[in-house]
């Protein structure tokens, strides 16, 4: 047979998943177009007539109106400032980074308690400083979407007199520009874990310290954000001077891979297969048509059925109205190349630099060639100086908690482990304000500049007891809510 260049590569199980592929991505783009050119009024039936039919298989929404409302205001928040203004943060800062490689990330500041005059914006305050970073396919608004502010760290950070920093990596919905490459080109797309390490959390943590001449800070991270803190630390060692403590939220280092068997056996023989399907650009981009095209509802349940089928992730612990408020803001901008990343790093089960030789590693290691080839260069995690805390759920699919005690230096590493916890209920569960809050801010207090400055309690209220948003800090009242929502969930044109 005939050696036909690139085809010749492919194995019969990929010409198949390759098929399905491009099948369902050509029918998503034709759906797209399909969309764009529909009068509203047409949009608007089928939006109405599929909730008709979820209403009448599933049943009506069983939470209260007030709760289903004010999950409603949160799904159609616009931004980070948006959704803070929902819970009367209007203190609220907007800060651009410049990376050492051009790039510019947008990261946001709350300076302190919602009732505390802020400050000169882009000023020091004095106070401890906590940075917060988000996870893969996310952006900084994950830690505030909540519908109750008890259950949101930043929110509590601040209140407790913290100056809160959120960041956001290259390419998402706040940094997607670059002063070398426009977001249409895949150049400006070409970045991976290493980009973040090398330049997005230190380039941002140096901006963050000269904006408040603090010494160090303390950095809390989620999923892929505890990723690139473990590789940001361990390849800068400056950088470990100037964070205080590292708390990791359900961290990711090195996952065994995903629960469905032929997705996650496909992607380890084959990475850069993602790039054949998605491109060299952004990654599950339509994510946000059809978000803005299914009623709310239907999205819910369709994230749902993924997460269990990629992850075995139930969500029992997320409540219908978490969901519903959340699951909007959960998907935002990232390259192709940083997941197909992650699927080298789940192939070679070490925490690798990404391998721009994409065809040399389809050798697939065995018992008497455990290394064919070349080794990719290995993050050495085992250098990293700061305090490490993790915190992770028992029955996250994606923290191999073993391996992680096996590439973290042991003297100082304290790893907590959450009884029934999956990946997401990390920040969205409905008792993180018992389970997990608790835990940081005690770690936080331990290790940040200056404690004394921190409060013990908020507005009165012990930070381990739980504060109800009406009654503590009138959020939902106070902000109307009501005024800038309807009743119910919003049609398409609403969106």
């Amino acid at each position: 047979m005939a050696d036909v260049p690139f085809l010749s590569r492919l194995r019969s199980h990929e010409f198949v998943a390759l098929l399905v592929g491009s099948i369902f991505i050509i029918f998503e783009g034709a759906l797209h177009i399909i969309i764009l050119f529909l009068p509203k009024s047409v949009i608007n039936w089928f939006y109405l007539k599929s909730r008709a039919l979820f209403h009448y298989f599933v049943g009506a929404d069983t939470s209260t109106p007030e709760a289903t409302r004010f999950a409603h205001c949160i799904r159609k928040a616009n931004d980070f400032e948006d959704l803070c203004a929902l819970f009367g943060y209007h203190n609220v800062e907007e800060h651009v980074v410049l990376t050492k490689d051009g790039y510019l990330l947008g990261i946001f500041r709350i300076p302190g308690p919602r009732n505390e005059p802020p400050p000169v914006p882009g000023t020091s305050t004095g106070k401890p400083v906590v940075y917060l970073h988000h996870g893969l396919l996310m952006n900084s608004e994950v830690w505030v979407c909540v519908t109750d502010p008890e259950r949101s760290v930043p929110f509590v950070l601040a209140e407790l007199g913290y100056d809160v920093w959120l960041g956001n990596n290259r390419g998402n919905k706040y940094s997607k520009k670059s002063i070398h490459h426009d977001p249409s080109s895949s150049k400006f797309w070409n970045f991976s874990i290493d980009d973040f390490a090398w330049h997005d959390i230190p380039d941002s943590i140096e901006y963050i310290l000269q904006i408040t001449r603090a010494p160090s800070l303390s950095y809390v991270g989620f999923s892929q954000g505890t990723a690139q803190a473990f590789a940001a630390l361990s390849i800068h060692p400056q950088l470990n001077q100037k964070v205080n403590v590292f708390i990791a939220l359900a961290p990711a280092m090195r996952p065994k891979g995903l629960s469905a068997p032929l997705v996650d056996g496909l992607m380890k023989a084959s990475p850069t297969l993602l790039f054949l399907i998605f491109g060299r650009r952004a990654i599950l981009s339509s994510a946000l048509m059809w978000q803005n095209i299914l009623y709310p509802p239907i999205f819910c349940r369709l994230i749902d059925a993924s997460l269990v089928f990629l992850f075995s992730w139930y969500s029992h612990n997320i409540t219908s109205t978490q969901k519903l408020a959340a699951y909007s803001h959960l998907y935002s901008f990232a390259s192709t190349k940083s997941v197909v990343h992650w699927f080298q790093i789940m192939r070679s089960g070490r925490f690798v630099m990404y391998d721009d030789d994409m065809y040399t590693p389809t050798l697939r290691p065995s018992k008497h060639n455990p290394r064919p080839g070349y080794r990719p260069a290995t993050f050495p995690t085992r250098n990293i100086a700061t305090s490490i805390v993790i915190l992770y759920g028992d029955v996250d699919s994606l923290v191999d908690i073993d391996a992680m005690r096996h590439e973290l230096p042991k003297h100082h590493l304290d790893i907590r482990c959450l009884s029934g916890y999956e990946h997401l209920d990390v920040l969205w569960g409905k008792n993180v304000h018992v389970d997990v809050i608790p835990h940081v801010t005690r770690v936080l207090r331990e290790h940040c500049e200056n404690p004394e400055l921190i409060r013990t309690d908020v507005n009165g209220v012990s930070a381990k007891a739980t504060l109800h948003p009406d009654a503590t800090w009138g959020a939902r009242s106070a902000h109307g809510c009501e005024n800038g929502g309807t009743s119910g969930y919003a049609t398409p044109s609403d969106t």
